[in-house]
């Protein structure tokens, strides 16, 4: 039996990015970039959600929109899992039962 109940598709940290951070802040991707001293491809993507959050991307938009590091990387794994679980429906029975 699958431990694991079905979700709705989590947020993605792109769309937090978006919706909660650069249109209330009224930040442009361009601005967050240079902001953040890397490519605008690289904010594109993210907000696109053509790419993860990576550890030094969730700990350089901590430090930018002062939020912790870990909220990126909750964001970013909740969405793994998801995507993880899609692609394996069927997940092996635990070794030892609790009792």
């Amino acid at each position: 039996m699958n431990q694991f109940i079905r979700q709705r598709q989590p947020t993605t940290p792109g769309e937090i990015l978006r919706e909660e951070f650069l249109v209330p802040l009224g930040l442009t991707q361009k601005q967050l970039a240079e902001h953040l001293g890397c490519d605008l491809e690289v904010v594109n993507r993210i907000v696109n959600g053509r790419a993860a959050v990576s550890v030094d991307m969730a700990l350089e938009l901590g430090a930018a929109l002062r939020t912790s590091p870990d909220f990126w990387l909750n964001a970013q794994q909740a969405v793994d899992l998801h995507e993880a679980l899609d692609a394996h429906p069927v997940l092996p029975e635990p070794l030892v039962r609790a009792s």
